[in-house]
């Protein structure tokens, strides 16, 4: 289980490396490739890369790894939001700063986890609701267009949709986990991406120059392929919401890559919201890590008395709280607290023998 919760991490964490190319690389893109259209090179890249690979993996895939008829609701709902999603984000960042839109892309944990705990009855502790509590403020810090200003950013709030849509779409996606995860990418990219590319036409967005199309389909492998393929094998391990929470750190990541790539300059409100925003992240992470629980323990005690040979057993429960790292777990009894045990043991008017 150690070895499982340590890798079910890594995923979840390189999940968040990959796709934090997403936000920076798609701002330069975005200069040269309508919105839509971006949005449909991306997943189209990701379906066609993961669909190569699933070529050479297919052989090795139990029966019962690929998706069914009783799949088709949750894969129908992952592709349908997946559609949406990346349109709004491509809007989003077209009329925002691509380090807002890294920040901003935090609040998927809270739509995430609120999902996950109203629709799939995912467990929620106080730390995760804390984290929930300072993520949302952040949010709210970057929507506002500046200081002394009550108007709400157009392009934020696009992202705040886009967010919230893959909380959803994480949920969907996190009831089809056990699944193949080759498969489900390469749904997921070529249905999703065949997807926005007929809603761009419709849209009559013009198609861009050959020559930006490839460096699309390989951002959309790389930041939308790799990055939902770890992020669904962390899944099947840490849930949906503690998996988003990992996830956390593609926006600062990406948020970093703004400033060097695009050449962004700080501003107060982001430093502040980015102080929230790591705040919570630091709450979410302890709570992922640290894991409380009861533990049962026996106890038998043998004595000589009057020359006979009496042996007792007591049984008792202690609260126990560990991190993920640290497995094992051993306690001692002092000879008082023995004494107290067996006394309660007769008190309680055990039988022995």
């Amino acid at each position: 289980m150690k070895n499982q919760n340590l890798a079910a991490i890594g995923y979840a964490l390189a999940a968040a490396v990959f796709y934090a190319l997403n936000v920076p690389c798609s701002k330069l893109l975005l200069v040269h490739i309508p919105p839509t259209v971006m949005a449909a090179f991306l997943y189209l890249g990701a379906g066609l890369g993961v669909g190569i690979l699933y070529l050479f993996h297919r052989r090795q895939e139990r029966p019962e790894e690929r998706l069914a008829k009783a799949d088709l609701p949750y894969t129908a709902g992952m592709v349908l939001l997946d559609i949406l999603a990346p349109i709004l984000l491509m809007l989003g960042i077209r009329s925002s700063t691509s380090s807002n839109a890294s920040l901003l892309g935090n609040f998927e944990i809270v739509a995430t986890t609120i999902i996950a705990l109203l629709i799939f009855h995912e467990k929620v502790s106080k730390r995760l609701w804390a984290a929930i509590g300072l993520i949302t403020l952040s949010s709210i810090v970057l929507t506002f267009e500046g200081s002394g200003s009550f108007r709400f950013s157009v392009g934020s709030l696009l992202l705040l949709g886009a967010a919230s849509c893959w909380g959803l779409e994480n949920n969907c996606t996190r009831k089809i986990s056990e699944k193949s995860t080759y498969q489900i990418v390469t749904v997921k990219g070529l249905c999703s991406g065949s997807g926005s590319l007929i809603t761009a036409l419709i849209l009559k967005e013009p198609l861009p120059e050959i020559r930006y199309i490839p460096a699309a389909l390989i951002l959309g492998f790389v930041a939308y392929g790799l990055s939902i393929f770890t992020y669904i094998r962390a899944q099947k391990t840490l849930g949906a919401a503690k998996t988003s929470a990992y996830y956390a750190a593609a926006p600062f990541i990406g948020a970093f890559l703004s400033f060097v790539l695009v050449k962004e300059s700080l501003s107060v409100r982001y430093l502040t919201a980015l102080f929230i925003m790591i705040a919570g992240t630091v709450f979410v992470v302890r709570d992922t890590l640290y894991h409380a629980h009861t533990h049962a323990h026996t106890h038998t005690f043998t004595h000589t008395h009057d020359g006979k040979t009496h042996t007792h057993t007591v049984t008792h429960s202690h609260p126990h709280a560990h991190y993920l790292t640290d497995q094992t777990h051993t306690h001692r009894h002092s000879t008082k607290e023995l004494e107290k045990l067996l006394t309660e043991h007769h008190t309680s008017g055990a039988a022995h023998s």
